[in-house]
Parts: C-alpha cells; sequence; structure tokens
C-alpha cells in the first residue's frame, strides 16, 4: 500500500557550541488515511466533493468511495483517489443490501486513520468496521433521512432505517448536519448537539460565464426559467411547474438533471403539447450545470411541506442560484425562507396551484428593475454564503483526527 507524508521542518540550537546556531531538521510524518463513503456515483455530489478538498487542504490522505451506474458520467480529476463499485442491483432492498455488505468489506479490507459515513445509508458498515478496528468515525447526515418521501409511505422499509439509526446515532461523537432545523430535530431526538455545516458553493474567483441560448435554441426574446439538480423527485413542485407553463407567455423552462418524476414531466409536457416551452437536459457535470443557471432569469425552488426532510430542506440549488446571480422563486419553507428574505433575493409562492405559480412568474417577469435588484442581492449574499467560509466549521470537527 503507498504511503504520503508531509513534510515538516523545525529549527533547533546546536548543544556544542556557546553560540548555538539553529540546525535544520526535516522529518517526515505519515498522512492520515481517511475513506469517505458515499452511496451515490459521486459525479455530481458537491458537498462530498467539497468535504474532500477540504480535508486534503488540512493534510489528509483520502479515498472516496462510492458506486457507478451504467449511465454513470466520467469522474473529473480530483486531487485524491476515487474507487466506484460496480454493483448487481441498481435499486430496491437488494442493492441496499449488496451496497452496504460490499462497504463492509471494502472497508474491512483497507485501513484507515478515519472513515466518514455520508447518509444513512451507508453508516451501517461505517460504524462496524470503526469498532471492529478501533477508527475514529465521523457522521455527515445530508437530510432527516427516515422520513425522506422515498419512505414515509413505505413503513417497514422506514422502521428498518430507523431501527438502525436509533441503534448508532446516541452512540457517535461527531455528526455533522446541513442546516439548524435538521440539527434541532436530531437534538430532540438523540440529545445530541450537531455541527452544521451547510452545502454552500465554493467561492468564485471570477464572473461566471453563462451557456449560449444558441446551444439551447432559446431566441433572445424568451425569458428563461430553470429547475435544477439530480433530485428532481415528487413532492418538489416539478409536475405543478411543467403545468403552470400552459399560462406563461414569453418564457421557457430549463428543466436540468434527473430524478424519479423526469419520466412523469415529459408526459405532461407531451399531453399538454408544451414542448416548445419545456426543454429537458440530463445531468451535466457542476460547471456545465451552472453555466445554464447563469443563463436563467429566474431559479426555482419548489418543495412541497409534504414530509420532515422536504419542511426543513435547503436546497443545493438555492446556493448554486445565488452564486450564478439568478433570483429565486421559492416555497415558503423555514430554511428557503430565511435566505430569501435575509438577503432579499426572491420571492415565494402561496400555494402549488399551477395557475397560481404562473401568475407570481408573470408578476415577476414583467418587473425588471425587481431582478435587477435580486441580481444585485445575489452578488452579496454570493460573498457570504460560499464553502471557504463554512469549512471553518468542519476543520473543528476534523482538527482533532489529523
Amino acid at each position: 500500500m503507498n504511503q504520503r507524508y508531509k513534510n515538516r521542518a523545525i529549527f533547533s540550537p546546536c548543544c556544542c557550541c556557546s553560540k548555538k546556531p539553529l540546525h535544520f531538521t526535516i522529518f517526515y510524518q505519515l498522512q492520515k488515511k481517511v475513506i469517505v463513503s458515499v452511496i451515490n456515483d459521486l459525479v455530481t455530489d458537491q458537498r462530498v466533493s467539497k468535504v474532500c478538498q477540504s480535508l486534503a487542504k488540512m493534510g489528509f490522505e483520502i479515498l472516496l468511495v462510492g458506486r457507478i451506474l451504467p449511465n454513470s458520467l466520467p469522474m473529473d480529476d480530483r486531487p485524491y483517489r476515487i474507487h466506484r463499485m460496480k454493483l448487481v442491483f441498481t435499486k430496491g432492498a437488494f442493492f441496499y443490501a449488496e451496497f452496504n455488505l460490499r462497504l463492509f468489506f471494502f472497508l474491512l479490507f483497507h485501513k484507515a486513520d478515519l472513515l466518514v459515513a455520508n447518509d444513512l445509508d451507508t453508516l451501517l458498515p461505517n460504524y462496524l468496521i470503526s469498532k471492529i478496528r478501533r477508527t475514529g468515525l465521523v457522521y455527515d447526515s445530508h437530510e432527516y433521512f427516515t422520513e425522506v418521501p422515498e419512505l414515509v409511505n413505505r413503513k417497514r422499509t422506514q422502521k428498518i432505517w430507523k431501527t438502525i439509526e436509533r441503534n448508532i446515532f446516541p452512540k457517535l461523537t461527531d455528526v455533522i448536519t446541513v442546516n439548524d432545523s435538521i440539527a434541532d430535530l436530531y437534538e430532540k431526538e438523540y440529545g445530541i448537539r450537531l455541527k452544521v455545516v451547510r452545502n454552500v458553493p465554493l467561492k468564485r474567483s471570477g464572473k461566471l460565464k453563462p451557456a449560449s441560448r444558441q446551444t439551447l435554441d432559446i431566441p433572445e426574446s424568451k425569458k428563461i426559467l430553470i429547475m435544477q439538480g439530480s433530485g428532481i423527485n415528487i413532492h418538489r413542485g416539478a409536475e405543478e411547474m411543467v403545468e403552470a407553463m400552459q399560462y406563461i407567455d414569453g418564457a421557457v423552462l430549463l428543466i436540468v438533471g434527473g430524478g424519479d418524476v423526469i419520466d412523469k414531466l415529459k408526459e405532461i409536457v407531451s399531453e399538454k403539447l408544451l414542448g416548445e416551452k419545456v426543454i429537458f437536459k440530463k445531468r451535466q457535470t457542476y460547471d456545465k450545470l451552472m453555466q445554464f443557471t447563469a443563463l436563467a432569469d429566474l431559479g426555482l425552488t419548489l418543495d412541497k411541506d409534504t414530509n420532515l426532510n422536504y419542511r426543513f430542506s435547503l436546497p443545493n440549488k438555492l446556493f448554486d442560484y445565488i452564486q450564478a446571480g439568478t433570483p429565486v422563486l421559492a416555497s415558503k419553507l423555514p430554511e428557503i425562507e430565511k435566505i430569501v428574505t435575509t438577503y432579499n433575493i426572491g420571492g415565494f409562492i402561496a400555494d402549488h396551484n399551477p395557475k397560481h405559480i404562473a401568475q407570481k412568474i408573470s408578476e415577476i417577469l414583467s418587473n425588471q428593475s425587481l431582478i435587477e435588484e435580486w441580481k444585485k442581492n445575489c452578488t452579496f449574499a454570493a460573498s457570504q454564503l460560499n464553502w471557504e467560509n463554512e469549512e471553518k466549521v468542519l476543520q473543528s470537527v476534523y482538527r482533532k483526527y489529523a
């Protein structure tokens, strides 16, 4: 196994002469090895990417472990090692069982000084190996996992995940999550105060260059609405947004990413004859995604208050919109409302009726001075809401393992 070293230098006085000149001494210290686990295919997971970059800057040697799918994008260059497991199953109970079993044996046969589990679906094998090897463990919970919409109506499956959580969570010492509301929920349930590290983007050194309208075949006369992300799923307001396009003139809706309702959205587009108003783009690399986002006049984050996870969510796309200078139309959920109102970067819908959404969007698009004010405020918000500020909390957690 390859070892990497950090160079350290010290100056020490010479003991054999009265003037005590300084001697330059070099010694080598093994880098601490960290294995970071996440269940996705790694390509578009910006939070995990940023965490790994921050850990690398702190002097850790990183191995990031995930999976690969038949349609996975190729990995970009990273300053650390990557391992993506190819699994037999791609969804359902057999997938989770296979992934956790494979991850357990991978961790068992790869030595590390620290394990990092991202979300509940990687926690069990990490916890077991941390006990077997007496290794440090950090748990990064990206959401209130047991209340995601995929589980709330599947009580047996939800109970399994909740049992895993209840048996492990109280024994953890270093737990991170993405916002104060979720931290409050976990503290109330388990009596542990979590560290909060919001999933904000890296600070950009220069102005983001938007994508070309020509490449998307969008005329200059059309305003652009964008709904983006790798989780365009049920209860995120996408279906109502597509239906709202029936009542919006002079604009196109750009849907960029993937999720479990994409096929349903395409059916609505076909049924309502909205082919010229709605454009679908598959998942993109982060840089390409941000170019699309910067091109838009209005960014949409329309999650519904149908479960605890969505109620207290703080979507990545909200911060992407801010970094791209794109004003926001959002549902009035607590964590989202806090950001939008604090920085005055957008407006809210009152409900998910497609006609109401259309009316709100039309009002905003007809008020160019308001859009310009929100754009200006996005610039200020971006200077505050960036990873360079947020990672200070992260460093406080990991410093004791360095």
